[in-house]
């Protein structure tokens, strides 16, 4: 499976920081829903300019998502791609939009999950930070494990060149 970047959490961060703060949101727009306050984030594109190119294809951002194509020249493409490139898969967009995600939900209460309305500002904001901070143990839980085979590995020269020794 693949884990979205570090960098990647840190703009969940930021955009949640962003709503919190007042930034304008409306499900209904392309510009200020999930997916587009990440894409204003990410991109720097006003929220009236991200809506404008996600118009000039039919549908939302999941089903954007799984029409993009990197050679349609479409600007809205290429935000998708970009979005992708720290280390996202399409599914994740859906995912995003619909604060649907089961291993992030899976972090949350009971209750959480089960009042989560992905058109409420704060369950985005909720959302966004939970998935920052699995994310985050995620790529410490990676790093410990590569550390682990590196000790393991040393270790392991390290016997032999005493076994070398020994002969």
């Amino acid at each position: 499976m693949k884990t979205p970047s570090l960098e990647f959490a840190t703009i969940l961060r930021k955009t949640a920081r962003r709503l919190e703060n007042g930034a304008a949101y409306n499900w209904c727009h392309m510009g200020r829903c999930n997916c587009g306050h990440i894409a204003q984030t990410i991109t720097r594109f006003t929220p009236a300019e991200i809506h404008e190119m996600a118009l000039l294809k039919a549908g939302d951002w999941k089903d954007q998502t799984i029409d993009h194509c990197t050679t349609t020249g479409l600007t809205i493409d290429h935000i998708i791609e970009t979005i992708l490139s720290y280390g996202l898969r399409r599914e994740d967009l859906a995912h995003i939009e619909r604060l649907s995600d089961q291993k992030v939900l899976l972090q949350m209460s009971p209750e959480r999950r089960i009042n989560l309305d992905y058109r409420n500002r704060e369950d985005v904001i909720h959302y966004m930070r939970t998935w920052a901070d699995l994310i985050e143990n995620t790529l410490i839980e990676k790093a410990g494990d590569i550390q682990g085979i590196f000790d393991s590995a040393t270790e392991k020269r390290h016997k032999l060149k005493q076994e070398v020794v020994l002969v």
